[in-house]
């Protein structure tokens, strides 16, 4: 029907398929896509900063400083609004929901998706939820692919790599660092990094900085010259912040899920918008760094101006000592995770990389002034840098991105003076987090679902199999109460199959039989009705549950029973049977689909 509707696109499509291999046409979309991934930044930014500006410019800065409590709920709860009565889908997280769509949807995202976050997202920011829009522009710019994909008939594989060129063109966007936005794409979306998505994925990351560069010119996010040298002595400090971070990290996902499940559990939607909403709003009040993004405050920071990073608080009289500042700082560290969270809680719309680069940030500068006010080191360290580098240190350790997080922060650098201290930094944080906590932010409910896709090609191949497709149903089920003669004019006649599931009169799965086990009676007419089906029927070797069971559960099952058939149930009831033989021959078939 889509196709259909879409004027002269079978003629192209014919001429495509004559004129243009599938890597020439990946290539040309791939650019369109970068393309189209820069221009949803640029709008979600722009719509961000205009509601901004009107809110703080005016209304806050010309009336009372109160309204920092009340824009956060107006906010979510405009967007709660919106969600629920013009979507009337939930848009969900906008990287997760991505991934979900690439290991369980097989790279098909709904077309709303494409405009979901863009109404959304600049809502939540820009009425201070505190929150970032990186996520949301993400999952803007994949939809977007993922239905160009569509349009044109590309399969899985091609598919989600046109999802990753999305992504890259979306980050390379928001931060002008195309490489960085390669790394993010291959790192967080599990892509294999060959020459054939290499050439995509530049391609879409240049497109989309170059659309970039048109909207907005040389500005960037975090614009920030290195001043400061990296010396050998420094060594030391930065590995002691890359453990710092490591516990920033684990703290950042504790509290996240945490707070998830807590709000999670109130099914009244206005009660949970009302509550966490009123939560947001208290800390915004007493720590005003935390509205919005806070790019601003990462960039005070940068700069060493502290006093302007921690703007208005109720400890504003004691800001000379250097220790009261350290504790806000440290205060922002603690609090930006809970204004995060509870801005999700409410049913606002955004990702956590800003929150993330905001701690990071916080962490890394609070580290720098004690280690310098402590009088530890014969000459001070730098702020500037220890603030880059933490941000980098947290990110490799929430996000498991340490490459990304290593690449984005010496792009933004200009340069790569901080390359040392940027991987040790965030090697440490990454080894120590990734042995606490297997699995990142974005990650974490998808594994425990056994639906996320990685690196593993023999598990992203399982993930990807569907199970409903490789159940098999030609098999003729026995009621536990049939006596042997029921068995043979009701199973063994008329089924092509040698196995027999036996079921209960509600259809709960009791046991099987077998063929071999009835062949000595099945012509000893006088045993036909003293035998029943409860008398010959066995346990299955195991039994495949519909709902619970991922396909790697179900390759072990067959592993650890030695059975070829295993039969499936759903809530007890009976299903059908999964072959051994049926379930490899699906998983090759998916192999050659998935291998690019």
């Amino acid at each position: 029907m889509f196709l259909k509707a879409v004027p002269g696109l079978q003629k192209f499509l014919l001429w495509k398929t004559k004129h243009l291999s599938q890597q020439q046409f990946i290539l040309i979309l791939s650019a369109i896509i970068g393309f189209t991934a820069g221009l949803g930044a640029v709008i979600i930014k722009n719509l961000t900063h205009f509601i901004q500006n009107l809110l703080e410019g005016n209304l806050i800065a010309n009336y009372h400083h109160a309204f920092y409590f009340i824009f956060p709920i107006i906010g979510l709860a405009l967007t709660v609004f919106i969600i629920k009565k013009i979507l009337r889908k939930p848009v969900g997280h906008g990287i997760p929901s991505t991934l979900y769509a690439i290991s369980k949807r097989k790279g098909l995202m709904r077309s709303f998706q494409m405009y979901g976050s863009i109404l959304t997202a600049p809502i939540t920011v820009g009425f201070g939820g505190s929150v970032g829009l990186e996520g949301p522009t993400v999952a803007t710019g994949a939809s977007l692919g993922s239905n160009i994909a569509r349009l044109f008939r590309m399969n899985q594989s091609a598919r989600t790599l046109l999802i990753g060129c999305a992504a890259a063109g979306a980050m390379s966007s928001i931060f002008k660092a195309p490489i960085a936005a390669i790394i993010f794409a291959i790192e967080v979306f599990s892509l294999d990094l060959t020459l054939v998505s290499m050439l995509p994925l530049l391609t879409a990351s240049v497109s989309a900085i170059l659309t970039s560069y048109f909207f907005f010119g040389s500005d960037t996010i975090l614009p920030f010259e290195l001043m400061d040298d990296f010396t050998i002595s420094e060594v030391p400090f930065y590995m002691i912040l890359g453990c710092i971070c490591a516990l920033g990290s684990m703290y950042f996902t504790v509290i996240y899920f945490k707070i998830h499940t807590i709000f999670g559990k109130i099914e009244n939607k206005f009660f949970r918008l009302l509550l966490a909403g009123a939560g947001l709003g208290i800390i915004i009040y007493f720590i005003p760094p935390l509205y919005g993004e806070g790019y601003g405050v990462i960039n005070n920071l940068l700069a060493e101006n502290y006093i302007q990073a921690l703007g208005t608080n109720f400890l504003n009289d004691f800001l000379d000592n250097i220790w009261v500042v350290i504790l806000l700082l440290a205060g922002l560290v603690v609090f930006k995770i809970f204004a995060t969270s509870l801005t999700f809680a409410a049913g606002g719309v955004g990702g956590i990389f800003a929150p993330v680069l905001f701690m990071g940030s916080a962490l890394g500068h609070c580290f720098a002034l004690v280690v310098n006010h402590l009088g530890i080191t014969n000459e001070p360290i730098s702020t500037s840098s220890f603030t880059m580098v933490g941000m980098a240190g947290l990110m490799a350790g929430v996000l498991h991105a340490p490459l990304t997080a290593i690449f984005l922060i010496a792009e933004l650098t200009g340069g790569y003076e901080l390359f040392v201290p940027l991987m040790i930094t965030a090697l440490i944080s990454y080894m120590i987090t990734n042995t606490v906590q297997t699995h990142s932010v974005y990650t974490l409910e998808l594994a425990q679902r056994g639906e996320l896709l990685t690196h593993d090609k023999d598990q992203t191949v399982l993930t990807l199999l569907n199970i409903n497709q490789i159940i098999e149903k030609n098999f003729i089920p026995l009621n536990v109460n049939m006596n042997l003669g029921d068995v043979i004019h009701e199973g063994v006649i008329k089924s092509s199959r040698n196995i027999f599931p036996v079921i209960d009169k509600e259809e709960n799965f009791m046991g099987i039989i077998l063929l071999d086990d009835i062949r000595p009676i099945m012509f000893k007419q006088h045993l036909y009705d003293e035998i029943t089906v409860s008398d010959i029927m066995q346990r299955a070797p195991d039994i495949i549950d519909l709902q619970n069971d991922s396909m790697k559960t179900i390759m072990k099952k067959f592993q650890h029973s030695a059975a070829w058939n295993l039969p499936v149930v759903k809530d007890d009831k009976y299903v059908g049977f999964i072959s051994k033989s049926k379930m490899l021959t699906a998983y090759r078939q998916k192999l050659i689909e998935v291998t690019v």
